[in-house]
């Protein structure tokens, strides 16, 4: 089975499966769980094959989606990968430039609200350096 992550050495590949209309994401094999959890909290569905070696891993964007809401959903996913600092790579014929830059957006404008609502921490009050006594 060809892993593409494994392949091109990054640590998610998301493209469309040859002789197919399936968005499958590939990560490197032995991948952290945390990856994989991550990509199944962002919608992808994990499918997993045993090779009598490492257990091949890999997700799928959901089938039941159309195809322009499942290169939003495989787009929507990659600024969530990288700010979780991984290595993603993405082909053009599954990229959405525009669902892209409203994600990456979307993810600025909470920041900066969430930034905004911070309490600034009290300051503690300063007590006076204790006196040095000398003999």
């Amino acid at each position: 089975m060809a892993n593409l992550a494994d392949e091109y050495g990054t640590d998610v590949e998301i493209y469309i499966k040859a002789l197919t209309t399936t968005i499958h994401a590939d990560t490197l094999t032995g991948a952290p769980v945390r990856l994989h959890d991550l990509l199944e909290q962002l919608g992808l569905e994990r499918h997993e094959y045993p090779t009598g070696g490492p257990l091949y891993i890999w997700h799928t964007v959901p089938e039941h989606l159309d195809a322009d809401e499942q290169k939003h959903l495989a787009t929507r996913a990659i600024p969530a990968l990288l700010l979780a600092g991984y290595e993603v790579n993405c082909t053009p014929d599954v990229f959405d430039e525009a669902t892209y830059r409203q994600v990456v957006h979307d993810i600025r404008t909470r920041a900066a609200h969430s930034a905004a609502q911070q309490p600034v921490p009290a300051s503690s009050p300063s007590r006076p350096a204790p006196a040095r006594r000398t003999p």
